[in-house]
């Protein structure tokens, strides 16, 4: 006699899902449009009646999934619509590829650093330098310093000066822009980001491509750690 077969095992539905549901749905019974405003963080907390900490995570995975940007200075944005019972699905599927994103972020990034280290100009130097000062002015406001994470590794690529890892790192880029986001968002991690890049520029100012390849990987391997975050709660 056979075994008897059982339902797939259901999957637990993390509070941040829950609450980036509740969210998209206000969103769309309120006929909220994009360029529209939600509420301040700490009322929207309240109203939905969890932690500052969960609501900012679900405001990270809305942002990666392109329902809203949080700006600095300007609250949190609408920039798009998604039906309320496909946001938990978005959100996993960008948790279910977020490893193997990071997986190639690291393959390239690390030979990228080690060859920026052999082949920088003082164009290049000064290019990084420049995203350096973005982004330790964006944190020091109060931000996340996206844009100045996005302008160093862009800096960084092109520091290497090779067309074809240029190419490649440009086919990911969303995907890099999910775990920018993804990392950004988490509680003092634009200043652990910081101080990874200073790390990273100090190597390829020195042309030592070991000591940069070893700053860029140590960089990468901070940002994977969000995926266990987000498998642990």
């Amino acid at each position: 006699m056979s075994e008897p077969s059982f339902p797939p095992r259901l999957l637990r539905t993390r509070l941040y899902e829950q609450v980036a549901g509740q969210i998209s749905a206000w969103i769309t019974d309120n006929g909220l449009q994009p360029g529209d405003r939600l509420p301040p963080e700490r009322e929207l907390a309240q109203r939905l009646g969890v932690s500052r900490a969960t609501l900012s995570q679900a405001l990270v995975a809305l942002e990666v999934v392109g329902v809203v940007a949080v700006r600095h200075g300007d609250g949190t944005v609408v920039t798009g619509h998604r039906h309320a019972g496909r946001i938990v699905e978005a959100i996993r599927d960008h948790a279910d590829r977020l490893p193997e994103v990071i997986e190639t972020r690291d393959a390239l990034e690390t030979k990228i650093a080690a060859l920026a280290a052999r082949r920088r100009t003082d164009d290049d130097l000064a290019r990084i330098d420049d995203a350096l000062r973005t982004m330790a002015a964006d944190i020091e406001a109060g931000g996340r310093g996206v844009e100045g994470d996005e302008r160093f590794h862009g800096a960084v690529t092109a520091a290497a000066h090779s067309l074809l890892l240029a190419r490649l790192m440009d086919e990911i880029g969303d995907l890099i822009k999910e775990t920018r986001l993804e990392s950004l968002g988490q509680p003092g991690r634009p200043q652990d980001s910081l101080a990874g890049h200073r790390a990273i520029a100090e190597a390829i100012r020195a042309g030592d491509p070991d000591a940069a390849a070893a700053a860029m990987h140590s960089h990468v391997e901070m940002v994977s750690d969000v995926a266990l975050l987000r498998e642990e709660q």
